[in-house]
């Protein structure tokens, strides 16, 4: 498992914005397809679920984000963006 985890970040320092954002929509893709094959009783808890996950990675993804931009700002504060 720990080999994946190292693939997985080499794959992920290696690749551009282009292939990351396809990458999220493929994932995206396969939940909408297994979640439209549950169950009626199951889909409540399984979108419950989601969305707590969604929550969970997101906030921590925009915080990182904007501090990103932030750094940036501050390193080029005498460039015009």
């Amino acid at each position: 498992m720990q080999k994946l985890f190292v693939y997985a970040n080499n794959y992920v320092q290696n690749s551009d914005w282009s292939m990351m954002a396809l990458l999220k929509f493929c994932l995206f893709s396969m939940g909408l397809l297994l979640g439209i094959y549950l169950p009626e009783k199951k889909r409540k808890p399984a979108a419950v679920t989601a969305f707590c996950v969604f929550i969970a990675t997101y906030i921590p993804l925009m915080a990182d984000f904007i501090g990103s931009i932030r750094q940036y700002r501050q390193e080029h504060k005498d460039e015009s963006l």
